[in-house]
């Protein structure tokens, strides 16, 4: 396999659905780098009671992906499939599913096991895709989307009027941040690590971009917010930004930590946050705010909904063959990549 995605492929004793091939998944059996992806036959699943079949189309990929592979954040336990986000059409359903049937189109954000072709989850875990949004778009942006309306309307909801600071702001979920944070009014200041990134982030609407490898881009933060500060920022960089992103805040400013692309930050006293204006700081993930079923279909319905509206533009920056996984990590890892990248079964 190209990329170090090496292949444990066995002889196909059982058969694939309908004397098919066999199905595939991209599993890992220790930890480390884009090296210990290996592509599998699995066995044909068989959806239980409550579960669906999917036969995915579009596989999401995502950063804490690598922050499984790495052991970052460890799985529960191994060998096991990475991914978290996926969409395609339900095969079969098992006992007592209600509001599913064969041949539904549907999606889901956070079901670990997302790297392979075919495979069973929770019908509590997947939700309808409405017409207008295809499958490909579905898995470029539910995760990504969800945790962009979580961050902006539960977390710290921002205003109208309010003036924002958005790391990553070129990136999968920077990227539909910006463009919803502007749908409701606020001033976005997108912070970015390249030339390129800038210019896609200028592109996406935000009012001003700062460039994190230059060492001045608090300064230029500051300059633009006005001496007062912000009244939030939102940083999934971790160690390189999170010190200047708590001095770009206002006193009593919420700094929202919701990721790590540069390494963990690094640990520190509370009495930093005193000194620099009385700060709030939370460190949020998704899953705790779409653990209720219902909640999580509302928030899917109202991402749905501005995509079919066109307050929200979803670019699939990338597309890799799911059994080159290896390949799309390590550009992922690289900062090769913007938008929502795509892994296709």
């Amino acid at each position: 396999m190209r990329d170090g995605a090496t292949s444990t492929r066995r002889a196909a004793i059982d058969p694939g659905i309908d004397g098919g091939p066999m199905p595939y998944a991209v599993r890992i059996h220790e930890y480390g780098g884009p090296e210990v992806l290996r592509v599998e036959d699995v066995p044909v699943p068989s959806p239980g009671a409550g579960e669906l079949l999917v036969r995915q189309t579009a596989v999401g990929l995502n950063f804490i992906d690598t922050y499984h592979r790495t052991g970052l954040y460890p799985l529960p336990s191994l060998p096991a499939t990475l991914g978290r986000e996926a969409a395609g059409t339900v095969e079969a359903v098992g006992d007592g599913v209600a509001g599913f049937r064969k041949g539904d189109r549907v999606g889901y954000p956070l079901f670990p096991g997302a790297y392979t072709d075919l495979r069973v989850l929770p019908a509590d875990e997947a939700v309808q895709l409405p017409d207008g949004v295809d499958e490909a778009t579905a898995a470029a942006s539910m995760l990504k989307g969800l945790t962009a309306w979580y961050l902006l309307r539960r977390t710290y909801p921002v205003s109208s009027g309010e003036t924002i600071l958005f790391h990553a702001a070129a990136g999968g979920v920077g990227s539909i941040a910006v463009q919803w944070a502007k749908s409701l009014g606020a001033r976005v200041i997108g912070a970015v690590g390249s030339a390129g990134k800038a210019e896609r982030a200028t592109a996406l609407g935000c009012d001003a971009v700062v460039r994190t490898d230059d060492a001045g881009w608090v300064d230029a933060v500051r300059r633009f917010a006005g001496d007062a500060g912000l009244p939030v920022v939102y940083d999934s960089v971790g160690r390189d930004t999170f010190l200047g992103s708590l001095d770009c805040l206002a006193p009593r400013g919420t700094m929202v930590s919701f990721g790590n692309s540069s390494g963990p930050v690094d640990p520190f006293s509370p009495g930093l946050l005193a000194s620099k204006g009385s700060l709030y700081l939370t460190r949020p993930t998704l899953v705790d705010y779409v653990r209720d079923p219902n909640e999580k279909r509302e928030a899917a319905a109202d991402l749905f909904g501005r995509i079919a509206n066109g307050s929200l533009r979803i670019d699939v920056g990338r597309r890799y063959p799911l059994r080159d996984a290896a390949r799309a990590h390590e550009d992922l890892e690289a900062r090769r990549t913007s938008g929502s990248t795509l892994l296709i079964p």
